[in-house]
């Protein structure tokens, strides 16, 4: 099946880094969401973004000027009756996404695949909630999605070896490296990167090491380009709570246990760079 007409939904950080990878790759895609000011900021970091790159000479203004109009943006989820692929980007919420997914079942062409960029929930599940779940995939991206080069393609119970191929063929398009994973709590990435992250977080809690020097024991001990409790930062505290939770619950495995000093920092407030405060203050 050809994919040409993409419609990402969600138009935060993750959702217009999607959306203007698939531009920059040829694909004509609609930006989705339901607030219109979301919407209207994405668009405009997309053209930060691109204006850029170049600035730095990556690309040529030519190339700036033919990915903008290959995307455009909308309030309405219904316009994915023309676009033969959805690649959600929302919240981290069950509720919302199996509300969405709805939605695009409903709308979109019988053709359409409809992929999910979700770091940990089931993709089983979602596709559960729909009546094409051999057309339903995680496509998880990695942030700032133009520039990592990694993709996780997350194969539901019941995907289709033709729906993977086609979203394995369109991640070399996009020049990313895909993984195949199976669905399983946190996928590959967030199944290793939690748990590390979490434990680091465990070793400042019990007093073992600073925030700093935790984080030079990793990049300059185990080559990290980043430490992990600035890592946390720049993902989100309450993400990492997040998919720790999914991992405890869905593995059912004390050594996936939230630390509490996460939550306690979640409940503060301090979520990390988004917020201003996390493990580093950020003015």
């Amino acid at each position: 099946m050809a994919i040409k007409k993409v419609m990402v939904i969600g138009a935060g950080q993750m959702g217009s880094g999607i959306a203007q990878v698939c531009a920059q790759s040829g694909y004509e895609v609609l930006l989705n969401d339901v607030n219109r000011e979301a919407l209207q900021k994405g668009m405009q970091n997309i053209e930060k973004l691109l204006t850029r790159s170049v600035d730095k000479e990556r690309i040529s203004e030519q190339e700036k000027s033919e990915t903008m109009n290959r995307l455009n943006s909308t309030t309405d989820i219904q316009e994915v009756k023309n676009c033969d692929m959805t690649i959600e980007a929302i919240v981290e919420n069950m509720d919302v996404k199996t509300k969405v997914f709805r939605q695009l079942d409903e709308h979109a062409p019988e053709h359409a695949i409809l992929a999910t960029n979700t770091s940990s929930l089931p993709i089983t599940e979602i596709a559960a909630s729909t009546n094409r779940a051999e057309q339903v995939i995680g496509m998880h991206f990695m942030n700032p999605v133009p520039v990592m080069k990694l993709v996780e393609v997350i194969r539901g119970l019941q995907t289709s070896d033709e729906t993977y191929g086609a979203v394995a063929d369109m991640a070399k398009k996009l020049s990313k490296t895909s993984v195949e994973v199976n669905d399983y709590p946190g996928f590959a990435a967030n199944r290793i990167l939690m748990p590390m992250i979490n434990e680091a977080i465990f070793a400042l809690h019990e007093g073992v090491a600073s925030v700093e020097d935790i984080d030079t024991v990793m990049k300059l001990g185990m080559n990290h380009p980043m430490g992990p409790l600035t890592l946390a930062d720049f993902i989100g505290l309450d993400t990492c709570l997040y998919i720790m939770e999914v991992l405890h619950e869905g593995f059912g495995d004390s050594k996936y246990r939230p630390c509490p000093l996460l939550r306690k920092y979640v409940n503060a407030g301090w979520h990390g760079k988004k917020s201003g405060r996390g493990f580093y203050q950020y003015s």
